[in-house]
C-alpha cells in the first residue's frame, strides 16, 4: 500500500473519472438484495461503493462523504424516484445519475425527463436485465484511469486503520467440480484508492512488521471460518504465510493455540512459496513435520522451474504442491509448460501430494488441467478472489458446471 496523506482528500484533483482515485457510488433501490448485487458489480469496477434505501436519510448521505454517482432502481415506482431526485437536485448534486429499469416502463421515461428537468447529468439508461459488461460500458467514462501512487501504503499504517481484508478464492475438484477449499488472500481497502492487491502493501519477509501481518492473517481467517461454519457449514482454508513466521521458537504453538476449537474444525493448509523453501528445506521440512501432528498441512506454493530440488528429499512431509500459474495459464497451447505440469505431478504422484493448479482462466486451461491429471483447480475462470460475505452468498452451497 502506499504512503500518502490521510487526512482529506485531495481537493486539486476534480474531474470525475479521470481523478486519481477510487469513485464513490450510492445503489439506491428499495430492494435490498438487487442492491448488494449492484455493490458487488460496482467494487469489481473499483468502485467505493455503499447502499442506501431511497426512502432513507438522503440528506444525511449527501453532507457526508457525497458520491460522484448515484444508480437509481425503480423498484418502488416513479413516484418514490422522482422524490429522491428532487432531493438531489434540492442539494444541488452535482454528480452522475444512472437508473435502471425495464425499457418499456412507461415510468422510465418519466423518470429520466424529470431528472433532465431538474438540472441533474443523467446517464443514458441502464435497461434491466443486464450484464456485468453492460454495466461497465454505461460507466466507462467515470472510471479511474491513474494507478495508484508510489512509495507504497506502509502495512503498520493498515493495521493501525483497520484498511485490511481478508478475501476468498475457492478451490474445486478438477472431477466433481465440488468446492474443496478456499485459499484466504489478503487485500487493503483503502479510503482513498479503493481496493488494492497485496503487491501493493505486502512487505518483504524480512520487514518487522510481516509478524503482525501474519498475526491479523491468522486471526481474521479463524474469525472466517466460524462464520462460514454458522453461514453454511466447514471449509477447510489455506491461508499463507512466510516460512520465517516459524522461526520463534513457540511459533508452532501459536499456531496450533489459534486453530478453532469446534469438533467440526477439519484443519487449515498454510500456503508458503516455493521459493522460500527450497532456500530452507531442511527447516521447511521440519515445519511441515511438526504441522502434520496437529492437523496443519504445509502446501507449497507457486511451484515451477525449481521442482526437480524436491527431488532431493528423503522424507516429503507436504501436503500439497500448487503448480505456479505461470505453467497453468495457456498450457492447452504450450509443450513445454506440459512437460514442467507432468513432471511435477510425477512428483506430486510419488511422494503421495495433492496437486493444485494456479491460474486456470480459461475453458481450455482447465481441460488440460484435468486431462494431466491435477486433484484441483483455482482460477478465474471460476471464481475471482472475494470478501468473506460475497463468498459465502457466491459460491458456499452452489454447484459449479461447465458446459460441453
Amino acid at each position: 500500500m502506499h504512503i500518502l496523506d490521510l487526512g482529506e482528500e485531495p481537493s486539486v484533483i476534480t474531474t470525475f473519472g479521470r481523478r486519481k482515485i477510487a469513485p464513490r457510488v450510492c445503489i439506491a433501490d428499495s430492494k435490498p438484495h438487487i442492491r448488494r448485487f449492484l455493490r458487488d458489480a460496482l467494487e469489481d469496477l473499483g468502485f467505493l461503493a455503499t447502499e442506501c434505501d431511497p426512502d432513507g436519510d438522503i440528506a444525511g448521505i449527501l453532507n457526508d462523504k457525497v458520491p460522484d454517482l448515484f444508480v437509481l432502481g425503480l423498484s418502488a415506482g416513479g413516484v418514490a424516484a422522482s422524490q429522491f431526485m428532487e432531493t438531489l437536485a434540492t442539494h444541488t448534486f452535482d454528480g452522475k445519475v444512472l437508473v435502471f429499469g425495464q425499457t418499456a416502463s412507461p415510468m422510465v421515461g418519466a423518470v429520466l425527463a424529470l431528472g433532465e428537468d431538474l438540472g441533474l447529468s443523467m446517464l443514458p439508461l441502464l435497461p434491466t436485465p443486464f450484464s456485468d459488461n453492460d454495466l461497465r460500458i454505461r460507466l466507462s467514462t467515470l472510471l479511474p484511469t491513474d494507478a495508484p501512487p508510489s512509495p507504497l501504503v506502509h502495512v503498520a499504517e493498515a493495521l493501525h486503520a483497520n484498511w485490511l481484508e481478508l478475501w476468498y478464492q475457492p478451490k474445486f475438484d478438477v472431477r466433481s467440480l465440488s468446492m474443496s477449499g478456499a485459499e484466504a488472500l489478503v487485500r487493503m481497502r483503502h479510503p482513498t484508492w479503493g481496493t488494492l492487491p497485496p503487491a501493493q502493501f505486502i512487505p518483504d519477509a524480512d520487514d518487522p512488521h510481516f509478524g503482525a501481518l501474519s498475526d491479523y492473517v491468522l486471526t481474521q481467517a479463524v474469525r472466517d471460518w466460524q462464520y462460514f461454519f454458522d453461514e453454511y457449514g466447514p471449509v477447510t482454508l489455506a491461508i499463507n504465510l512466510p516460512l520465517s513466521f516459524f522461526r520463534a521458537p513457540d511459533a508452532i504453538e501459536t499456531l496450533t493455540r489459534s486453530m478453532p476449537k469446534h469438533s467440526a474444525f477439519e484443519g487449515m493448509i498454510v500456503e508458503i512459496n516455493s521459493h522460500e523453501i527450497v532456500q530452507h528445506l531442511p527447516m521447511a521440512t521440519k515445519v511441515a513435520r511438526a504441522l502434520r501432528l496437529r492437523n496443519i498441512g504445509l502446501s507449497i506454493d507457486d511451484v515451477g522451474a525449481e521442482w526437480p530440488m524436491y527431488l532431493t528429499l528423503d522424507e516429503f512431509p507436504f501436503v500439497e504442491i500448487k503448480v505456479d500459474r505461470a505453467y497453468v495459464t495457456g498450457c492447452a497451447d504450450d509443450r513445454l509448460k506440459q512437460t514442467t505440469c507432468r513432471r511435477i505431478l510425477e512428483l506430486a504422484d510419488n511422494v503421495g501430494a495433492r496437486t493444485v493448479a494456479e491460474g486456470v482462466e480459461t475453458r481450455a486451461d482447465f481441460l488440460i488441467a484435468r486431462e494431466l491429471g491435477f486433484d484441483e483447480i483455482q482460477g478465474f475462470f471460476f471464481a475471482k478472489p472475494m470478501e468473506a460475505q460475497k463468498f459465502t452468498r457466491r459460491v458456499l452451497g452452489r454447484p459449479v458446471t461447465i458446459g460441453e
